[in-house]
C-alpha cells in the first residue's frame, strides 16, 4: 500500500495529476469549496484567542496539504476576518513529497514569508494547532482475518499470481484483536485492518505539540462499528473516477487506497502522550457548531453558494455522516 500511494516513480500521490474533484477519482471536502476552509479559519481562530500568552507566535501545521487549496481558503480567511491573529501566525505544512510542495508553493504564492514546509513532524516545537483532513486513511495498514474453525487471527499479505497480485495467508497467528466474546460470533473469514504508521505519526504530533490542539478530520469508525456485520471484509477500498472497488490489488499506482481510520486506537495513543480528549463527532456537528457560532458574529454571507456548499458537507448522503472529527489537546 505505501509503494503504491507513494513511490517516487510510480505511486499514486506522486503523479503530475491532480486526482482530486470533477476531473479526478474522489471529492473532497476542500473540492467542494472555500466555506469548509472558512469555517476551520473560524474555529482555528477561536482555539488560537484562548492561548494564554497573547504575544507569543502561533503556529497552524497542516499534515497532508495535498494541492494546498486547504491552506490558501485558511489564509485568506484569517487575513481578512481576524488580521491581527494573522499577523501572529505562521502556516508550516508537514510535506515529504516534491511533487505535491511544488504545487502547494504555486497555490501558495501569494503568502510568501508566511508559509514554511517541513518534511516531517521531528524538530518542530507547535504552539498553536496541528491538524489533518484526509491524512490518516492514507496510510498502509496491516490486514488481518478471522479463522473461525481454529478461533485464531492470522495476517493477510500480498503475493504474485502469474501478472496479478493475491492476497495469500501469512503463517503464524497474531494477538487477539478483541474480547473471547465477540470471537465467539464472528463469521469466518472477518476482515479487520490496524494502521501502525498511522498510530506513529498521531504519537509524534503529540509529542511536538507544546501547547495547543491537534485534530484529525477523516473516513473513521468507532469502538461499535469496529466490529460490525456490515464490513465482514473490512474497510479497505481503492477509488477510480469516483467509482468504489475492493479489488484494490489491480493497477497499483493507479487508483487511491484508503481505509477507515481506527478512531479508537488513534484516541488512546494520544492520551497515552498527554493530551487530552476534547470531541469525538461527525464532520457534519462538527461544522454547525462552528456555523451556528459564525452566524450569531454575521461573519459569514448566507447566499446560494452557501447553501450548496454547506449541504455538501454536512449532509448524511454526501459527507458529513462519512467524516469523524477527533479533537485532543494540551495545556489549554
Amino acid at each position: 500500500m505505501e509503494l503504491a500511494l507513494y513511490c517516487p516513480v510510480y505511486g499514486y500521490y506522486e503523479a503530475e495529476k491532480d486526482t482530486v474533484g470533477r476531473t479526478g477519482d474522489f471529492y473532497t471536502s476542500v473540492s467542494v469549496g472555500s466555506l469548509f476552509g472558512q469555517l476551520l479559519a473560524f474555529q482555528f481562530a477561536a482555539w488560537l484567542e484562548q492561548m494564554p500568552d497573547k504575544d507569543c507566535r502561533l503556529q497552524l501545521a497542516e499534515a497532508g496539504a495535498h494541492n494546498g487549496q486547504l491552506a490558501k481558503d485558511i489564509l485568506e480567511c484569517f487575513e481578512t476576518k481576524f488580521p491581527a491573529l494573522f499577523s501572529r501566525i505562521e502556516y508550516i505544512i508537514i510535506e515529504p513529497s516534491p511533487v505535491r510542495r511544488k504545487w502547494q508553493e504555486k497555490a501558495l504564492a501569494k503568502f510568501d514569508g508566511k508559509v514554511s514546509w517541513v518534511n516531517e513532524l521531528a524538530g518542530l516545537n507547535i504552539n498553536g494547532v496541528i491538524f489533518s483532513n484526509e491524512l490518516l486513511d492514507a496510510f498502509p495498514i496491516q490486514r488481518f482475518g478471522w479463522d473461525a474453525q481454529q478461533k485464531q487471527w492470522f495476517e493477510w499479505g500480498v503475493t504474485k499470481d502469474g501478472a496479478r497480485f493475491a492476497w495469500a495467508r501469512m503463517p503464524g497467528t497474531v494477538a487477539n484483536l478483541c474480547p473471547p466474546e465477540l470471537e465467539a460470533v464472528l463469521p469466518d473469514g472477518y476482515i479487520v485492518e490496524k494502521s501502525p504508521a498511522a498510530e506513529d505519526w498521531w504519537r509524534n504530533a503529540a509529542r511536538v505539540l507544546r501547547r495547543g490542539k491537534l485534530m484529525a478530520i477523516d473516513y473513521g469508525l468507532t469502538e461499535a462499528e469496529l466490529f460490525s456485520p456490515e464490513r465482514t471484509n473490512g474497510t479497505l477500498r481503492g477509488y477510480h473516477r469516483h467509482h468504489a472497488t475492493s479489488d484494490v490489488l489491480a493497477d497499483p499506482g493507479e487508483q487511491d487506497l484508503t481505509a477507515h481510520v481506527n478512531f479508537p486506537a488513534i484516541k488512546q495513543v494520544g492520551e497515552n502522550e498527554g493530551l487530552h480528549t476534547d470531541r469525538f463527532f461527525r464532520q457534519s456537528m462538527f461544522l454547525m457548531k462552528i456555523l451556528n457560532w459564525d452566524v450569531k458574529r454575521q461573519e459569514i454571507k448566507m447566499d446560494q453558494k452557501f447553501g450548496r456548499q454547506l449541504q455538501s458537507l454536512i449532509h448524511p448522503e454526501h459527507l458529513g455522516r462519512a467524516f469523524r472529527v477527533l479533537i485532543q489537546s494540551r495545556n489549554i
